[in-house]
């Protein structure tokens, strides 16, 4: 990692924010002879919204499946905390302080709010199966701990009324809302949106943009999202990144990738004379 990179990056509007948390270096990625990323490099920065965005097919969820690790890139290196990032499973890139949510909502429909959520403690119980089985003294003081982490979060994503409601029965905005505190109960490094706001209402994105800024302001929770929504994403992000046909064309404060002319060709649109 270069020295620049250690450098904290001060904002337009005046707000700092840290070094650098995750950098994508020259990232390919085929699938047979088609490239989905061609030699991409970008970074994260701790305590930002560093969103990424560019029209259908672009490669956005693509990259999103690298830096979580469901995907492992053909060429490039993932490199997070100072550290080259070694070939990992999901699960243990997890382990690492990474979770994130879904384009299309994956969640456990026939069970309550509650124990979706708790499903995102996983990592932090220790107990093994026979114990859990019997909760008693260890695994029963375990549960306890990660319970008590959840309904914080089930209050501060203003779900407490529907704790004990069955997913299925939810409507689909505040299903995106569980998921976004079943990705907080793992205490994420780094928090990975895949379209966040996709699908909802006004009333709903005003919502979810709200809890957004909220996680990444009082948690101190670094985001990365992908969002369609340009004014969602001029409002929220720090940073944007711009993909087109698995290729970087822009990366930049919001200001600077509206400007941006290849950005406005393939993507915005050319602005009316």
């Amino acid at each position: 990692m270069s020295a620049l990179a250690d450098v904290p990056h001060v904002t337009p509007d005046g707000r700092t924010i840290g070094n650098v948390l995750m950098e994508m270096k020259n990232i390919t990625l085929r699938f047979g002879g088609v490239k989905a990323i061609t030699d991409i490099s970008f970074d994260i920065r701790e305590g930002e919204i560093r969103a990424i965005i560019g029209p259908n097919g672009a490669g956005k969820s693509s990259m999103l499946n690298v830096i979580s690790g469901f995907y492992v890139p053909q060429e490039g290196e993932v490199w997070f905390r100072g550290s080259k990032r070694p070939q990992m499973r999901p699960y243990e890139v997890a382990r690492q302080g990474v979770a994130r949510t879904f384009q299309n909502i994956a969640l456990f429909e026939g069970m309550t709010v509650l124990d979706n959520v708790m499903t995102g403690r996983l990592n932090f119980v220790k107990s093994g199966i026979f114990k859990q089985a019997l909760w008693a003294g260890a695994a029963a003081k375990e549960e306890d701990e990660n319970r008590e982490v959840v309904e914080k979060i089930i209050d501060f994503l203003e779900i407490q009324s529907i704790r004990k409601t069955p997913v299925a029965r939810l409507p689909y905005g505040l299903k995106k809302r569980v998921e976004l505190a079943r990705a907080l109960a793992a205490e994420p490094k780094l928090l990975l949106l895949d379209e966040p706001m996709a699908g909802m209402n006004v009333e709903e994105k005003e919502d979810m943009c709200r809890f957004v800024l909220d996680v990444n302001d009082e948690f101190g929770t670094t985001i990365c999202l992908i969002e369609h929504d340009m004014g969602v994403v001029m409002d929220l992000s720090d940073r944007v990144v711009v993909m087109d046909y698995g290729k970087k064309i822009g990366d930049g404060t919001p200001d600077e990738v509206r400007n941006n002319e290849q950005v406005i060709n393939a993507y915005l649109g050319v602005p009316n004379e």
